[in-house]
């Protein structure tokens, strides 16, 4: 296997792989290592079906099943256990203009992490690309363990022990989106997380951030809100930023506890995009991690 960094400590592009087959123990480690170091790693080229797809994923933790399972009405297009980031619904037509599914999904356009707002957020994602448009749809990706080191030390000091509150329905609000089910609401309630946590398989500290923030515990709403945006500000400054642009078979696998990303523009009501996520969940929640009371159980 071959690891071929972008930057120094910011993503790598990784040869001499084939992940349809068995990881062997050697494998697997030096992926692991690559992932701690680089955050975000690029496997060109690879031939996978879901199942490979999955048995890939599972190397790194157990997975994550889809939110949109939450709802009794949902016609899935593909496996729970892979999150359907596509254009396409349930028959593989591309989506109309008004539909459901395109107004949620315009929230990856929006600086995230994914999972953030459940209560055991995600580790891993890995995203594999079946058909891309012929222009736009990128992936950018912001390194929150670099943000953090270019703080001022009073900042650092200031964000330690901070808890944001994330919701998945927070981050779409912001966009005009309030079509949730009983079910979503009942089964995604806001949670607690911490705002700087430190990263487990490198011990570097970094930001926790996402659009699924909506307030910082003690703090006035206003103010937490001022806070969050000005942190996603200067998390996402161009120094810290991979911005990759995909083939078809791309499979790009970044670290959530560590990085936030977000999806450009494309004509996705012109061309279809199919792209499969498989999400492996943390370890335990944040807070916990961090040995930081809940302040959402004070």
């Amino acid at each position: 296997m071959t690891v071929y960094p972008v930057t120094e400590r910011f993503a790598a592009e990784i040869g001499d792989v084939d992940l349809s087959k068995p990881l062997s123990s050697k494998d697997r480690a030096e992926i692991e290592a690559a992932f701690n170091r680089y955050s975000v790693l690029v496997f060109p080229d690879q031939h996978l079906s879901t199942d490979q797809h999955l048995d890939f994923a599972r190397n790194f933790g157990p997975l994550e099943t889809t939110i949109h399972a939450a709802r009794k009405d949902a016609k899935l297009r593909v496996r729970p256990e892979i999150a359907d980031v596509s254009n396409l619904d349930a028959g593989e037509s591309i989506w109309g203009k008004e539909s459901r599914k395109r107004m949620f999904e315009m929230g990856n356009r929006m600086w995230h992490t994914d999972s953030s707002f459940r209560r055991l957020p995600a580790k891993a994602s890995l995203l594999y690309a079946r058909s891309i448009p012929p222009v736009g749809g990128q992936t950018e990706f912001a390194d929150m363990r670099a943000a953090y080191d270019a703080l001022a030390d009073e900042t650092k000091q200031r964000l330690r022990g901070l808890v944001a509150e994330h919701a998945i329905m927070y981050s779409r609000k912001k966009l005009g989106f309030t079509d949730f089910s009983d079910e979503e609401n009942q089964t995604l309630p806001p949670v607690p997380q911490a705002l700087v946590r430190r990263h487990a398989g490198s011990g570097r500290m970094g930001l926790y951030l996402a659009s699924h923030a909506g307030r910082i515990f003690g703090m006035k709403e206003e103010e937490g809100q001022a806070l969050l945006q000005q942190l996603i500000e200067h998390a996402t400054q161009r120094q810290f930023v991979y911005t990759h642009r995909w083939c078809v078979h791309d499979l790009v696998m970044w670290d959530n506890r560590c990085t936030m990303h977000r999806g450009k523009a494309y004509g996705d009501l012109r061309w279809p995009r199919d792209m499969q996520r498989a999400t492996v969940s943390d370890v335990a929640p944040t807070c916990e991690q961090e040995g930081i009371a809940d302040p959402a159980a004070a």
